[in-house]
């Protein structure tokens, strides 16, 4: 579990690395018709709150978390709610709620073992985790494209 929660924390250091990055850069669409790098961070930022929030509270033994919310809606609200945000904001907004999210995680004991949406598959908080450092690792993949693209 260790291994993977400080797979799951390295995005905080990538992230923090975007503070150096011009804002005119991080604003801009990562391709035609995609999300900039910041609405990137603030979608990644709002899939954190929401399992800090709704998912870990629920991580307990034989526990079921809620269903995942329907993608498209959760991050157009992400979309509106970040607009608001300046960059250094939405950086430091997404830091401080990946590292309550990985303390959080960290607290749930290795054996306990959950659903999710009333599904069969059971989870550990491992197992759960993964998902989201796969999601992390396809943003990623397009924030490096972005900052390499002169």
């Amino acid at each position: 579990m260790n291994k993977t929660l400080s797979q799951f924390e390295k995005m905080v250091d990538r992230v923090t690395e975007l503070k150096a990055i011009p804002e005119e850069k991080l604003s801009d669409p990562v391709k035609e018709g995609k999300w900039s790098i910041m609405q990137i961070v603030g979608h990644l930022y709002y899939w954190d709150k929401f399992n800090l929030e709704n998912m870990v509270p629920n991580m307990t033994d034989d526990g079921d978390l809620p269903q995942f919310p329907d993608h498209d809606q959760h991050n157009e609200e992400a979309m509106s709610v970040i607009k608001e945000y300046s960059v250094e904001s939405l950086i430091d907004s997404f830091v401080i709620t990946r590292k309550e999210l990985i303390e959080r995680i960290s607290e749930v004991g290795k054996d306990v073992r959950f659903t999710i949406g009333g599904g069969k598959r059971k989870f550990s908080a491992e197992a759960f985790i993964k998902i989201f450092i796969k999601h992390d690792a396809h943003h990623l993949k397009q924030i490096d494209e972005k900052l390499q693209d002169n």
